[in-house]
């Protein structure tokens, strides 16, 4: 069954979207480095993406289980990046979380991935199959990321009192 979602223009609009929201999360985590990390600010970019997954209450966006445990397992591996490469410094009596390059460098890679893995069988996997092992991947990253992010962030504010 063909949904207007399949046409190559819905796949292009897509991509482009997530080419600035890319760029958008960028320079957020550009200008959050110049304020003091607190566990609401580690903590509520998860929640704030966890209302994406009303997409699974439509049939379009279902994927088979082993598809979501893949989703997840990839998720799950770029995260160790991030996680290794997310350090915080204190500074005044606040902890700040120091720029990386690695989450760029995740974020571009992931959406190379995307468009090669589309280009490559593009035919034979939906365009809501493709947004929602994405979704499941960058979710299962963040959480991750975010989770390692507050056991560094609690383990260096207890050095602090």
């Amino acid at each position: 069954m063909f949904s207007f979602l399949d046409h190559p223009f819905v796949g292009t609009a897509i991509t482009i979207m997530a080419i600035i929201m890319a760029s958008g999360m960028i320079v957020v985590r550009q200008r959050a480095s110049k304020k003091p990390a607190s566990i609401k600010k580690i903590m509520l970019p998860p929640l704030f993406m966890s209302t994406g997954a009303l997409m699974f209450a439509f049939p379009y966006f279902r994927i088979e289980w082993i598809l979501v445990l893949e989703a997840i397992t990839v998720g799950l591996l770029f995260s160790i990046v991030l996680i290794l490469t997310s350090k915080f410094e204190i500074y005044n009596q606040d902890i700040y979380l120091k720029p990386s390059k690695a989450l760029g460098i995740v974020l571009i890679g992931l959406l190379v991935i995307r468009v090669a893995w589309k280009l490559a069988i593009g035919e034979s996997i939906s365009v809501g199959e493709t947004s929602s092992m994405f979704y499941l991947l960058a979710f299962a990253m963040l959480v991750t990321w975010r989770i390692g992010m507050l056991v560094k962030f609690i383990k260096l504010k207890a050095t602090l009192s």
